[in-house]
């Protein structure tokens, strides 16, 4: 293998400046690919274009990749008809039906906000938009502020989807940890989610908060200026069948273990059959099982809607391609993440990062280091998702040639990732989460920003302290 030393650097600093500069992630990991295959055909551009191209060809080589793209499309197909055959409308219903009649309504609703964003970790952007959409009526009805709605939405979808990663979110991490044939990417996600300090202590802060009714700092202030009157406007309860929305996605989430167990059972069966479920789940393909559980998913979603005269066959074909457009960006984000990852391999990146590091940077201190790194390439591009795709083709070279805690290590990238997307004024979900409940989007980052910088530095706090302890 040639040693291509400080120009193994190249690729993923210029992804990073350039998505600092330009914002815009899909460019930037484009042109780090290119930069990194000019490099590697030693200057010849011409070879360089052509081996770029092939490159992301080469991504399709890879089955677990090809399912992560498919699964993220068909996520796009499984929400657009959700929504078009009236569950979300029926899902939003029902939640402020129930809301309404009970003794405590303030408290009531925020938790139950905060509840429903936790519970839709199918998708990040679905669950923040299903909290604005259910719930800005109530918090106007209460004369709650807008921007606490806003701060619920956006810390309890990305925390969620990270920390039970039956979705998009862990099949593209899988996606990403497969480049790597010695490892078993679905162990490592798992034994990371206890590590993964930053979403938990976030969901943690944010159900203190909404049962409490606490507020600091600048949202105090936003909530202080709520008048104190309740206005006389009845929030309007949209009409649907929460059935077609609650079903499918139980269907999806509840046969995904099945579909590990499927994936990785060996015949034929002998011995215990529970330490055979649990090592079948364990060896069992995740990209396979996430793809399988969606198609279950859509499969059970086409036939209530069916039954239901929901939906026809030429609606279903319609909005599921629809659905699908809606994912394109994401798609095309995940291919070139996935290049990326064989690039920095195949320049040695992470080889050469743990051998320089190695010199000053000590094993205990590293998941600190990686988690603040994380959070800052997170906060400048204001993509979680490109973060993860620059640090893991770092972090697993470092795991290996410095022996540290896979999990941990692993868990500080994910969390840093998600702590900095929560604090960028440029990332998507903070931007959606702003619309989605007609908030200013400055008052939302000014509002969330001292909530995520107490619980990412209790969080890097605790990677200082774990970094020593498992080390």
């Amino acid at each position: 293998m040639t040693d291509y030393g400080f120009l193994s650097l190249i690729p993923p600093i210029l992804a990073i400046f350039l998505a600092i500069r330009t914002k815009q992630v899909i460019f930037s990991l484009l042109l780090g690919i290119t930069i990194g295959w000019i490099i590697i055909s030693e200057g010849n551009l011409f070879l360089g274009l052509i081996a770029t191209v092939e490159a992301i060809i080469d991504v399709f080589r890879s089955l677990g990749n090809t399912r992560t793209v498919v699964f993220t499309l068909l996520i796009g197909a499984l929400i657009q008809l959700i929504k078009f055959s009236g569950g979300v409308d029926g899902f939003i219903g029902l939640i402020q039906k129930k809301l309404v009649q009970t003794k405590n309504p303030k408290r009531n609703i925020q938790l139950a906000a905060g509840l429903t964003g936790f519970l839709i970790f199918i998708e990040s952007n679905i669950s923040i938009l299903a909290v604005g959409t259910a719930f800005k009526p109530l918090f106007d009805k209460y004369n709650m502020a807008k921007e606490k709605l806003a701060y619920l939405a956006d810390s309890s979808s990305a925390p969620a989807c990270i920390l039970f990663p039956l979705n998009a979110w862990g099949a593209y991490i899988m996606g990403l940890l497969m480049a790597y044939e010695h490892l078993d990417p679905f162990k490592m996600l798992v034994y990371s989610i206890p590590f993964n300090f930053y979403p938990i202590l976030t969901l943690f802060f944010l159900f203190y908060l909404a049962y409490t009714g606490k507020s600091y700092g600048p949202m105090r202030s936003f909530e202080s200026h709520i008048k104190e009157d309740i206005t006389e406007e009845k929030a309007v309860i949209p009409s649907g069948n929460p059935h077609l929305m609650i079903w499918p996605l139980a269907a999806m989430v509840l046969s995904m273990p099945f579909f590990l167990v499927y994936t990785g059972w060996k015949n034929p069966f002998t011995g215990d059959l529970s330490a055979a479920i649990w090592n079948s789940i364990g060896n069992g393909s995740g990209s396979s099982a996430v793809t399988y559980a969606i198609v279950f998913a859509l499969f059970i979603a086409a036939l209530m809607m069916g039954m239901q005269k929901k939906i026809t066959l030429a609606s279903f074909f319609n909005e599921s391609i629809k659905g699908m457009n809606d994912m394109l960006v994401m798609a095309i984000l995940m291919v070139l993440a996935f290049a990326l990852g064989a690039l920095c391999k195949e320049l040695g990146t992470g080889i050469y990062v743990a051998q320089v590091t190695s010199n000053w940077l000590s094993p205990g201190m590293a998941p600190f280091v990686l988690f603040i790194t994380s959070c800052f390439v997170a906060f400048s591009t204001g993509t979680s998702w490109g973060t993860f795709a620059i640090m893991i083709s770092i972090v697993v070279p470092l795991i290996e040639t410095m022996g540290l805690h896979p999990y941990l290590s692993l868990a500080a990238v994910l969390g840093g990732g998600v702590f900095g997307d929560h604090c960028s004024p440029i990332s998507d979900t903070t931007l959606i989460a702003s619309v989605a409940t007609k908030s200013n989007h400055i008052d939302h980052i000014k509002t969330q920003l001292p909530y995520a910088l107490f619980t990412g530095s209790l969080a890097g706090f605790l990677y200082l302290v774990a970094g020593f302890v498992f080390t």
